[in-house]
Parts: structure tokens; C-alpha cells; sequence
């Protein structure tokens, strides 16, 4: 596998174990995660599961995964 980048094809990630959420709908409207054999995280839209891919490091997904629990983006869902 090439070296992982933010935007490469998701497809491209050969051994990813994709992961969405329990809380997903049945119209597949969720992000799915992957932990990538170098410990970096990739997140893809479930909806285009060979599109992009946006990796992020373990420090980048714990502030990201801390500020969601905090409510700290509450305000970009709308009710």
C-alpha cells in the first residue's frame, strides 16, 4: 500500500477495516473509520466508499472525538 494522504481513494487503503457508526441510517448517510497499519486514522463518506479519504493522526482524532463529546460542535447539526 502507498503511504497514506489526505484525499486518496479510500479503495486504495488495502487492509482497512471499515467502521460506521451504530446511530448511521439506512440510506448509508455516515462517515466510516478505518485504523491504517501505521496507526493513522482515515475517515470516508459511507455514501462514496471509493472517494477520498482524509487521514488523521491519533492526537488529531482525540481532540476531534473530545470536542464531539463536549458539544462542541452541537451548533453544526441542525434539528
Amino acid at each position: 500500500m502507498p503511504h497514506p494522504y489526505n484525499g486518496m481513494a479510500a479503495r486504495d487503503l488495502h487492509g482497512a477495516e471499515w467502521q460506521k457508526s451504530r446511530h448511521s441510517n439506512s440510506q448509508g448517510t455516515c462517515v466510516e473509520f478505518a485504523r491504517l497499519p501505521g496507526g493513522d486514522i482515515a475517515v470516508r463518506n459511507s455514501r462514496f466508499p471509493d472517494g477520498p479519504a482524509l487521514v488523521y493522526t491519533p492526537a488529531e482524532m482525540e481532540a476531534m472525538i473530545l470536542g464531539v463529546k463536549d458539544g462542541e460542535f452541537d451548533h453544526l447539526v441542525q434539528d
